[in-house]
């Protein structure tokens, strides 16, 4: 049972449920169009900030040497310190608070871990970093009986409609076309005629008989 109207987060990682109503670029952005809708009075409680394409990024901040080591250990330690020293104030009987005493216990005690830290991974890990997970593009989703609610009221706000998830985007790729070949039409394709029977071979004309001459001892020529 959740006090005060708010939804209870599911202990199990779950996927989130919704329609989408908006979609922006920056973090910044979709925290703006929530900080819009709890504006207008609209129940923000159904909305779900959904960040897609997570990435870890590491910005490096500077590097590190001894004496930057040494300074931040110290400032840790000192911040340790004085809470330690406020608390024993409040339980001391004596009038001097041991304030001075623990930050400077604590700042000497930070210094030196810091210092013997950074010798063991010198070489290894020269500069300071923050780390970050960022998201290409974040999704506003809201529950399907006040989603269209929300996307009038984000209106100009990057507000599309559609449903979670997206649907993926296909690409058609053309038919690759066939280049013709040499001699084309070729036999059997579309639009050629039949072929028809082969052509006879040509044959040589007879050659011509000499004239007849009757004193051939062979004449008249024998009948076949």
């Amino acid at each position: 049972m959740s006090f005060g109207g708010q939804p209870r987060v599911p202990r199990i990682p779950t996927p989130p449920q919704g329609e989408t109503v908006a979609a922006f670029g920056t973090y910044m952005e979709a925290q703006q169009a929530v900080d819009h809708l709890a504006e207008q009075q609209f129940p923000v409680q159904l909305v779900t900030i959904v960040g897609t394409d997570l990435r870890m990024v590491e910005r490096v901040t500077g590097r590190m040497s001894y004496p930057r080591a040494a300074a931040s250990g110290f400032i840790g330690g000192a911040w340790f310190g004085l809470f330690v020293g406020l608390l024993l104030s409040l339980f001391s009987t004596a009038g001097e608070a041991p304030l001075i005493p623990a930050i400077l216990f604590g700042g000497a005690f930070g210094l030196l871990f810091s210092v013997l830290a950074y010798s063991f991974t010198r070489r290894r890990r020269d500069f300071t970093s923050t780390s970050q997970i960022v998201a290409s593009s974040y999704t506003l989703l809201c529950l399907p009986e006040q989603a269209h609610k929300a996307r009038a009221l984000l209106q100009g706000r990057g507000a599309v409609a559609g449903g979670w998830p997206p649907a993926p985007t296909t690409s058609v790729t053309p038919p690759a076309q066939t280049l013709p070949t040499q001699g084309w039409p070729s036999q059997g394709s579309p639009g050629s005629a039949p072929p028809g029977p082969p052509a006879p071979p040509a044959q040589a004309p007879p050659s011509p008989r000499p004239p007849a001459d009757p004193s051939d001892p062979g004449w008249p020529p024998s009948q076949p």
